[in-house]
């Protein structure tokens, strides 16, 4: 048994996609299935539905996840410990923020921060949590920075005079479905005809974007009659699903803008329809470790 076997394996968890799993661990893709292949043969039994599409997990391969995922927060947090007691931490700096966000805003923002982290011989440490977590994170100053969305209906409760933030990006949820081949979308809605409920992929609702979605259409007079027919909390996988043709999903543009051009995904609805956001970064207005500061100072708004 190898760590980085339990760390590959709650990787495809939650991303669904073997591909992009393993471009999240750094890895090729043959590599990193000869490595899940390993992890089954020391459980002893099958993880992954054979021949799903998306990754679907076995019920042993759901009860694995629940210890790997224990696992490797525990090792995790005691790899902190002993890194602050080896005198590391002011050269550590540490971000909470949300799963879609590491995987689109938080690449960028370590681009632009990467001559910085050489210079200073430091790194990032980024905690993917639910966004009430993120922000006991920030609160209880086991995180230096939280990266999360904001919006009126999304309320991130912190003492204006104890906490400031700055806008990194704007970003919006699309309603998208997949486009057949003449590029015309799979699920079809008009105001004036209605029709059948649609299948909508949705997110879980402790997910900051769930929360958003939920009280967006809720007040939306326009809102098509949805049926929920996905529960998901990654909008990593229900990109995947809806370009699988599984229904509609309003998903970060930042996240699916890429298959829209691509003609993979086309746009249901009006703009109306979509919902605008912000992505802010937030942190303590007391002073943070040297490092801490510079990563402020260097980080620019609106990028």
């Amino acid at each position: 048994m190898q760590l980085k076997w339990l760390e590959d394996f709650v990787a495809l968890a939650d991303t669904r996609s073997f591909s992009r799993a393993a471009e999240l661990r750094h890895v090729t893709h043959p590599a990193f299935g000869r490595r899940i292949k390993a992890l089954e043969d020391w459980a002893g039994t099958p993880l992954l539905e054979r021949g799903s599409s998306p990754v679907q997990l076995t019920a042993a391969g759901h009860s694995l996840l629940e210890h790997a995922q224990q696992t490797t927060r525990t090792l995790a947090h005691a790899r902190d410990a002993l890194q602050g007691a080896a005198g590391r931490q002011q050269c550590t700096v540490t971000l909470a923020t949300g799963r879609t966000l590491a995987r689109t805003l938080v690449a960028d923002w370590l681009r632009q921060l990467q001559p910085l982290l050489t210079s200073a011989q430091g790194e990032i440490v980024v905690r993917t949590r639910s966004l009430s977590e993120t922000q006991l994170m920030l609160e209880q100053a086991e995180a230096d920075f939280m990266l999360t969305y904001h919006h009126p209906l999304l309320a991130v409760r912190l003492n204006g005079r104890q906490y400031s933030h700055r806008t990194l990006a704007q970003d919006r949820l699309v309603p998208l479905t997949r486009c057949d081949a003449l590029g015309e979308p799979t699920h079809h809605w008009h105001p004036a005809q209605p029709g059948a409920p649609l299948p909508w992929l949705a997110y879980a609702s402790n997910l900051a974007l769930g929360r958003l979605l939920g009280d967006h259409l809720a007040n939306h007079p326009q809102a098509p009659p949805l049926r929920r027919v996905v529960d998901c909390d990654s909008a990593d996988a229900l990109l995947e699903y809806t370009l699988q043709g599984l229904g509609v999903a309003w998903l970060p543009w930042s996240l699916a803008g890429a298959a829209c051009r691509a003609g993979q995904l086309c746009v249901l609805g009006s703009d109306a329809l979509s919902v605008d956001f912000e992505v802010r970064l937030y942190r303590a207005k007391r002073p943070l470790s040297p490092l801490a500061e510079a990563i402020w100072q260097a980080t620019q708004p609106g990028r």
